[in-house]
């Protein structure tokens, strides 16, 4: 039995940023990771999806490139070739993760991590036959993909008919038909790789409108972008079954039948909490996700967690600062939690990018609202880059205040510069104050400079 400063169990970005930090500190430190590190986020989520996209962004400005006064003929897609690179890239940021547990002298052991008790030296975590004792335990164990009871669905999986975004981030030969299951992040960034290279993409929807919880000024602009791309919509539909070549759908009382010729299965995720030996020390859980302060620790002493297994921001980033907030807490160090200002994208394209609350959110929490909404061909360098593009920048402000609530932006590219506006949300800054920073030209994210100019107050 091996005694640790801190276990972590899970590699991912919660979980090894967890263990990288601990580690610099000069605690000694174990992270658990069952399959590989760099988790969901690195090996079948966030990156692969990006690198498919940026494939499939470069595949089409070469088939339309005639509006940018650029021909070429014979323009074609390598699915393998594509999924190669992504198959790469992968393994060049696992390897990057690797070696920065190494290099800040972490322990790595691959297996489950299962909890089986807690004493006065910390918490047992047995791996294999291995038993390790930690004085810190940092569950980062993530999430898992949500799976309904849908008849047929189970075994569509099995057969390989419906995918998850795992296996469909694998595929070598694309589909001709495409039917996605659910209208949020995860199926629309998958959706829009599919869609611009080729396949017919439908994507059926139990809500009325696409993106879930994002500012409907947007995307109701963004819809319209995917559907003159080609993708369809199956609105206010459930999915009642799947069979051999065809979802069933029901509308309004009526059923009927949408062929494909895969699925996938993107109706959003959950804690990954089951199986850990949780209630061995009782940690308490809320809906399956693990009940966490804003010092990401649980109501056992000692004992953290950090990441989707907490069920407050599923987002890696999110993940990051909460294990930064963890070990800070473990070192004695005065460090809070704070989810404000945290930042969101949705990598369509365009991609549509947020940062705090809505216009819909700030009146319900009864705050006097005055918005700014202002084209993105305000952007000069926008307007250069775009052709034919109809994004928007919403600045959502406290009119009492003068201070800023949330920023939506549908625009290529707003991923990059949405983080300014988080900054001025999290220092609170008036306008006038926000007003003096000087943003460099010709960029896109001046848009920003020029809403806070058509800003009039109360």
């Amino acid at each position: 039995m091996t005694n640790y400063d801190v276990i972590i169990i899970g590699g991912g970005p919660g979980g090894y940023l967890a263990a990288e930090r601990a580690g610099q500190a000069k605690l000694k430190t174990l992270c658990v990771e069952d399959r590989h590190l760099g988790g969901t986020c690195l090996n079948e989520g966030c990156i692969p999806t990006k690198t498919l996209l940026q494939s499939a962004k470069t595949y089409a400005h070469a088939l339309h490139g005639e509006a940018y006064g650029v021909r070429a003929e014979k323009v074609s897609i390598d699915q393998s070739a594509v999924i190669d690179r992504k198959e790469k890239v992968v393994r060049t940021l696992v390897s990057g993760v690797g070696a920065a547990l190494k290099a800040s002298h972490v322990d790595v052991v691959n297996g489950r991590g299962v909890i089986t008790g807690r004493s006065a030296e910390g918490v047992t975590v047995q791996v294999g036959e291995e038993l390790y004792i930690g004085k810190n335990l940092i569950v980062a164990t993530g999430s898992v993909n949500a799976q309904p009871p849908i008849p047929g669905l189970k075994e569509a999986l099995d057969s390989g008919f419906a995918l998850t975004n795992r296996e469909l981030l694998s595929l070598r030969e694309s589909p001709a038909r495409l039917a996605v299951i659910g209208g949020g992040v995860i199926g629309l960034e998958m959706a829009a790789y599919y869609q611009l290279t080729g396949t017919a993409v439908t994507v059926v929807e139990m809500l009325d409108h696409i993106a879930g919880p994002n500012d409907p000024d947007l995307v109701k602009i963004l819809h319209r972008n995917l559907e003159k791309d080609g993708m369809e919509f199956h609105l206010g539909t459930k999915v009642v079954a799947v069979k051999d070549g065809a979802v069933v759908c029901e509308k309004d009382g009526k059923t009927f039948d949408l062929p494909a010729d895969k699925v996938l299965l993107a109706i959003g995720r959950k804690s990954n909490s089951a199986r850990l030996g949780l209630e061995n020390i009782g940690v308490e859980l809320e809906k399956g996700a693990i009940v966490t302060d804003a010092h990401m620790k649980t109501n056992v002493p000692g004992v953290y967690a950090v990441g989707d297994v907490n069920g407050k921001f599923m987002l890696a980033h999110t993940a990051y600062r909460e294990a930064e907030v963890a070990v800070n807490t473990i070192l004695g160090k005065a460090d809070t939690m704070r989810y404000e200002a945290i930042p969101s994208v949705l990598y369509t394209v365009p991609e549509l990018s947020s940062v705090g609350l809505s216009e819909a959110e700030a009146k319900a929490k009864g705050y006097e609202v005055s918005v700014v909404k202002l084209p993105m061909q305000y952007s000069g360098r926008y307007v250069a880059e775009n052709e034919g593009g109809d994004g928007i920048c919403k600045l959502v402000f406290n009119a009492k205040r003068g201070t800023l609530l949330g920023a939506q932006v549908l625009a290529n590219a707003s991923s990059e510069f949405i983080i300014a506006a988080g900054i001025f949300i999290e220092l609170e800054l008036t306008v006038p104050e926000m007003r003096e920073f000087v943003f460099p030209h010709p960029t896109v994210c001046e848009i920003f400079r020029d809403a806070l100019a058509q800003y009039k107050g109360r």
